[in-house]
């Protein structure tokens, strides 16, 4: 099954509804939404000639033409690729080049950038910006019929982070986004034609994602006006909107709940928030059940297996009579109706209580990472995907993360792998050597922190690391502060200690606030 089938069955249903819209400007119905798929998929093939399988990128702010390419792509029979639009121009270069894109759908903000990739990528034959007369001409009068693939076929290749230093493209087939989205409404909520979902976060990402299981019940994809997260303004979209759910980072839902127009907001058209990818702080999670009563579920999952692994519900928020409630707060909730979890050592499932790795089978876990077979073997093993990250069964079934991946950082709901910063920094010829790790924030989670070690005789500056990290990686990752230091905690083999290097970071910021106060 194509998963654009979503939005025709949509489109006959619920042709006059809302179906993408910016603040509160209808951008296009679902007929309307239609229509221009078929239209721009014709294109796509006999236009620009690109071929069942070719891949498509993305690479757009949020807007609602996220959405005509995504389904244009996949009617047409092709790959997408969704690129965060905060990364720097070497990043969308490296995935442009490893993914072979064809053709470059961008955003006005960031076409200038893309465009000059084109002379540098060998394969990326075209870029396009949304508001371009090129763009328009896509959506001519010619249409195609929806192109058959099977469900193995990759339809969105779901580039992360990973501890090798580049990203790795997930692939995501059609089966494993309609099981996604079938997960949806069993585990998280149903969803009414007249329903909303407003993108306050990333469309390349968890919003995106969560759009899918909207767009096959004909609700409307709200577009916020502001380019940044506007906690004002998202309170005021749940004014304009019926049964508005969204999908949030934990440092989102905080800052919402501490904008002051919440207590001038009328909130009864808000139906779900779905939070995950960082720790939700007790506290901030308590703070917001008072504000606004049990609207909030937890998911826990990755890109591997988009946002799927398990759930805690409305209803295990709500339940603050259950003798172990803060503790079910604590956890990530029950596993999803479409998956197997199990906490293994060694490939061997562990006991109730016990602590091991979380691993996880279903239709919805990837089928492979792109292009590269031994980082596949390595978290597929026997059909289960390993995850890298440490848990527990508790009594009552409910998985807790005890550890995320060893090397993990997670700033303001982002994924940051210190290996690919270290390397950046390990290119300045007065650095030694380098470890980053992330430090607590009491907003963003975590912050990214780098000890140094300088080659002997040579002095480097904090200010020459931060210049080059941003002439190679997106400002959101550079580190906030550096420490110079002579040696790393190593151990016998010359691996990093990492506890003991957090340790060291510890002692070194205490000194450092020491200092600052006398």
């Amino acid at each position: 099954m194509n998963i654009a089938a979503l939005l025709e069955k949509s489109a006959i249903q619920h042709g006059d509804r809302p179906a993408l819209t910016i603040h509160d400007q209808v951008h296009a119905s679902y007929r309307e939404f239609a229509q221009r798929v078929r239209a721009m998929a014709f294109s796509l093939r006999h236009w620009l000639g690109l071929e069942t399988g070719d891949r498509v990128a993305i690479a757009m702010s949020n807007r609602p033409e996220f959405y005509e390419t995504l389904f244009a792509i996949w009617h047409a029979g092709l790959t997408a690729v969704p690129i965060n639009s905060k990364l720097h121009i070497k990043e969308f270069e490296y995935i442009l080049s490893n993914c072979q894109a064809r053709l470059c759908f961008a955003s006005p903000d960031l076409m200038e950038n893309i465009a000059l990739l084109s002379y540098q990528v060998e394969e990326l034959e075209l870029v396009i910006s949304t508001d371009s007369p090129e763009y328009r001409a896509l959506m001519g009068t010619d249409v195609i019929q929806m192109i058959d693939v099977p469900p193995t076929a990759p339809a969105w290749l779901f580039y992360t982070s990973g501890t090798t230093g580049r990203p790795k493209g997930v692939i995501l087939t059609h089966r494993n986004l309609l099981t996604m989205t079938l997960s949806y409404f069993a585990d998280i909520d149903q969803i009414g034609s007249g329903d909303a979902i407003i993108h306050a976060a990333p469309m390349s990402h968890g919003s995106g994602l969560y759009g899918l299981p909207h767009i096959a019940k004909a609700a409307n994809n709200v577009v916020p006006n502001s380019p940044h997260f506007d906690p004002a303004e998202i309170w005021e979209l749940v004014q304009l909107h019926q049964g508005v759910s969204f999908f949030a980072a934990p440092t989102m839902i905080k800052r919402l709940m501490e904008c002051p127009a919440l207590a001038t907001s009328d909130t009864t058209n808000l139906k779900t928030i779905i939070y995950g990818g960082a720790p939700m702080y007790r506290a901030d999670l308590e703070q917001a059940l008072d504000l606004i009563g049990p609207r909030l579920v937890q998911i826990y999952g990755q890109g591997e297996s988009p946002m799927t692994i398990t759930a805690l519900s409305k209803q295990c928020h709500a339940d603050r009579s259950h003798p172990r409630h803060r503790d079910i707060l604590g956890s990530v909730g029950f596993p999803r109706t479409d998956v197997e979890v199990r906490i293994v050592e060694d490939g061997i499932p562990l006991a109730q209580g016990e602590v091991g790795e979380i691993t996880v089978r279903g239709d919805v876990v990837m089928a492979g990472y792109w292009n590269n077979p031994q980082a596949t073997q390595q978290v597929l093993r026997d059909g289960w995907l390993y995850t890298g990250d440490v848990g527990c069964f508790d009594t009552d079934g409910f998985v807790t993360l005890m550890d995320r991946s060893k090397d993990l950082i997670i700033s303001g709901g982002s994924n940051i792998y210190p290996r690919e910063i270290e390397e950046v920094l390990l290119s300045h010829p007065g650095v030694m050597q380098v470890s980053v790790v992330g430090a607590p924030h009491p907003e963003w989670g975590e912050e990214v922190v780098a000890l140094v070690v300088p080659v002997p005789g040579v002095t480097v500056c904090a200010e020459a690391l931060d210049a080059l990290c941003l002439d190679n990686i997106a400002r959101f990752k550079r580190p906030k502060r550096y420490h110079f230091i002579g040696t790393l905690p190593m151990n016998n083999y010359g691996k990093v200690l990492k506890t003991e290097l957090r340790k060291l970071l510890n002692n070194l910021e205490a000194k450092a606030h020491r200092n600052s106060d006398s």
